[in-house]
């Protein structure tokens, strides 16, 4: 691993467990065994910079988790999967890991162009990704983006309530009744399906 993967994925981890403003530098160089120097070659801007380069980072590993499982025939399987490892991932880790994308969100202000730019981008893919997997449901496009928004708007809330809890319930319910929801618009949709 360079030492530009390192940096990228200490600070996919502190935005994970702390977020941007929790984490200092002087934490993300120990943890990515890296000195200041290579920090500031591989991002002129500094932390920011490296945090947008995090935030694509989980953003392509998050699509790539969801496309290997849309592999599968049963699109509602691969979603329900996909919503279930970010679950399992927040229990395992002690509720202590949530959304990278939702805390640095959390924390950005107005004057946060370049964090709210990629989180914005980082959004809009996963929301595609989501959406691609709903058509397979044969939900029509514009119908399709606007559950996508929804499933991943609820969920997002239902991660950060079972992070601040230390309990998982808020994800399941949620989970049932978003995948509820989407087979009712499959059925409505395709009548004949079982």
């Amino acid at each position: 691993m360079t030492s530009r993967d390192r940096l990228i994925a200490a600070m996919a981890d502190a935005l994970q467990r702390k977020g941007l403003h929790g984490v200092g530098l002087n934490e993300l160089l120990s943890q990515a065994a890296s000195p200041k120097g290579v920090l500031y070659h591989h991002f002129p801007g500094g932390k920011t910079e490296l945090a947008v380069a995090a935030i694509d980072r989980v953003v392509t590993r998050l699509e790539g988790s969801l496309a290997a499982l849309a592999e599968q025939p049963e699109p509602l399987q691969a979603l329900a999967d996909w919503l279930g490892q970010a679950e399992r991932l927040l229990r395992d880790s002690g509720f202590e890991r949530g959304c990278p994308l939702a805390t640095v969100a959390l924390e950005s202000t107005a004057d946060d162009d370049m964090l709210r730019g990629a989180l914005a981008q980082g959004f809009a893919r996963l929301r595609q990704a989501v959406s691609g997997l709903l058509e397979r449901l044969g939900i029509a496009p514009p119908r399709a983006q606007a559950l996508a928004t929804l499933v991943l708007s609820a969920y997002e809330g239902a991660l950060l309530q079972a992070r601040v809890a230390g309990d998982g319930a808020t994800m399941t319910i949620t989970t049932g009744l978003l995948l509820d929801l989407l087979q009712h618009e499959r059925n409505n949709k395709n009548p004949e399906s079982p």
